[in-house]
């Protein structure tokens, strides 16, 4: 299964993710949708997990979870928008997060790209960074992967100047 990992748009879609989005099999968000016309968008042309962001208003919170976990292809995966990473997670699930990890643990939030393997918990951490025009990042940025049985593979940062 192709995935397609993208956070922060900040109500901001374009061609450029467009064409990413019809590439993939699901799009994963980590949240700071903006305006819910983004995922619309999105889930009209391939299915969509989200959750809400720290920006997403009361519309956006009603159709997406705060935190969103789930198996997928043969892995257990859990998406917030502000979780931290290794070694400084958000406190208000660190402990879930220490006591039950999943295989791959995505948040948002930050617009700072990072994938990295939290040996502590035997987790893969991954920040998309920020596809959309809002905030300080100088390149934007998404994730794309494939999940078979298990495993990730094909690991991909697709970056476009703002």
């Amino acid at each position: 299964m192709k995935i397609l990992l993208l956070s922060d748009t900040h109500s901001h879609i374009d061609d450029f993710i467009i064409k990413y989005i019809k590439q993939a099999d699901e799009v994963w968000h980590a949240g700071d949708i903006g305006d819910l016309n983004v995922t619309y968008q999105i889930a009209a042309l391939k299915p969509l997990r989200a959750v809400y962001g720290n920006i997403d208003d009361d519309k956006a919170r009603m159709q997406f979870p705060l935190n969103n976990r789930f198996n997928c292809e043969g892995m257990d995966i859990w998406i917030t928008h502000i979780g931290g990473y290794p070694g400084r997670y958000n406190p208000k699930i660190r402990e879930e997060l220490y006591a039950n990890p999943p295989q791959v643990f995505i948040c948002g939030h930050s617009h700072i790209l990072k994938v990295i393997m939290d040996k502590k918990i035997q987790c893969l951490h991954m920040n998309p960074g920020a596809i959309g025009m809002h905030g300080f990042h100088k390149k934007r940025t998404m994730l794309r992967f494939e999940l078979n049985d298990g495993k990730i593979s094909n690991l991909e940062v697709i970056e476009k100047d703002r």
